[in-house]
């Protein structure tokens, strides 16, 4: 098995572009590959730009009448049928929808059959983790789901036990949609609770259809959660869950809208807790997965100050190259930032909080504490189901 990391990228992804008003803005995407540039981060992995993902790929997951509505708002936004949740505010029809959905899910595809045929230890897609894509709708944000087709793409070349892990702010309910009756995946999502947050799904006792009972596992989270909460959540569910399922390959999605400044959401995490979840992950690869991580995007819409950060310090991890949160941030780049929009880039590749600190779930717990309460929530829905002590 090849030890070099993948990144895969092609400059068209940034035609995944739902107009000027809209959140989603693909400078986030451009100004990240930047970024990985100036910080030498490129000469590290092997830079692959894999194909768009076919019709025979795409109903892996999702329905043709869906893949035929979405190239026929391609064709003419204006036609979009919103009963396939096309044209409507969150996913508005463009020009070329299609293809551009279509080429990033080619990449998270082609990161998983990098990783599963040992050509690459690790593969990253930035641009992907559009995990809210359902069979047969589009829906916040996201119209091919990425995430959801790299799995099946495994299963389809023989994985028997694959691990999803989430920590975008949103529930991955597409990814959990996808593989709901199928004990072969595992989906773990940490994310902001329903009750507060799009798309009111990710509750705990959602764990999975009978047939696969105990494959589901959400820690929904209290708005307004920090970094000692958010990364003691993650330690006191995911590492235990992993160890149980021994997955063969980990796939993870790393939406950078938990951080504090992100405007569409309630938590309060900073990059830097989101750097410490990342090298978790990496870790959690090399214990349970032998190595094998596919590394995804996925939400951010603090697209200068916080998308490209976390995500560079994501593509460092995955080539071995972690930078220094100290790290100062190269000044062509923060011209580049000003040039392509006006906006002051930000300076070092730290909030200012590492080392973050976090109680590990083993010393104890307080059954007051909002958190913890989420955080027992979880292990009392799913971990019988496992045969693992609540």
């Amino acid at each position: 098995m090849s030890g070099r990391a993948q990144l895969m990228w092609d400059e068209a992804v940034t035609g995944y572009d739902f107009g000027p008003e809209h959140p989603m803005d693909p400078v986030r995407l451009a100004l990240t590959r930047s970024l990985v540039g100036a910080l030498g981060l490129d000469r590290e992995v092997e830079v692959v730009a894999a194909r768009a993902a076919g019709e025979s790929t795409l109903r892996l997951v999702h329905r043709q009448d869906y893949i035929d509505a979405v190239k026929a708002a391609s064709l003419d936004p204006g036609a979009a049928d919103p009963a396939y949740g096309l044209g409507t505010v969150d996913d508005p029809a463009f020009a070329g929808m299609h293809e551009a959905s279509s080429l990033i899910a080619g990449q998270s595809v082609g990161a998983a059959e990098a990783v599963w045929r040992g050509q690459a230890l690790h593969a990253v897609n930035f641009a992907g983790g559009l995990h809210h894509a359902m069979p047969g709708a589009a829906s916040g944000f996201c119209v091919y789901n990425d995430a959801a087709l790299a799995i099946a793409r495994l299963l389809e070349l023989g994985a028997e036990r694959v691990a999803y892990v989430d920590v975008d702010v949103h529930h991955g309910d597409g990814v959990q949609a996808a593989f709901w009756e199928d004990p072969r995946v595992l989906t773990v999502s940490l994310h902001e609770h329903p009750r507060t947050l799009f798309p009111q799904t990710g509750w705990p006792e959602e764990t999975g259809a009978e047939c696969a009972e105990g494959s589901a596992v959400n820690i929904a989270l209290p708005a307004g959660t920090g970094d000692a909460g958010w990364v003691r959540a993650f330690h006191a569910v995911v590492p235990e869950v992993l160890a149980d399922f021994r997955p063969q390959v980990l796939v993870t999605q790393h939406g950078a809208d938990t951080h504090f400044e992100d405007p569409l959401a309630h938590l309060a995490v900073s990059l830097d807790a989101q750097r410490a979840v990342q090298v978790a992950c990496h870790e959690l690869a090399h214990e349970y997965a032998e190595g094998r991580w596919v590394a995804l995007g996925g939400g951010g819409y603090a697209v200068v100050d916080v998308v490209p950060r976390s995500w560079a310090h994501l593509v460092g991890i995955a080539a071995g190259r972690p930078v220094d949160p100290e790290t100062v941030i190269p000044e062509g780049w923060r011209q580049e930032v000003y040039a392509r929009t006006r906006q002051l880039g930000p300076m070092r590749m730290t909030d200012g909080r590492w080392p973050v600190g976090w109680a590990s779930w083993e010393e104890g717990y307080d059954p007051a504490d909002r958190l913890d309460q989420a955080v027992v929530a979880a292990r009392r829905a799913v971990f019988p189901l496992r045969g693992l002590l609540a």
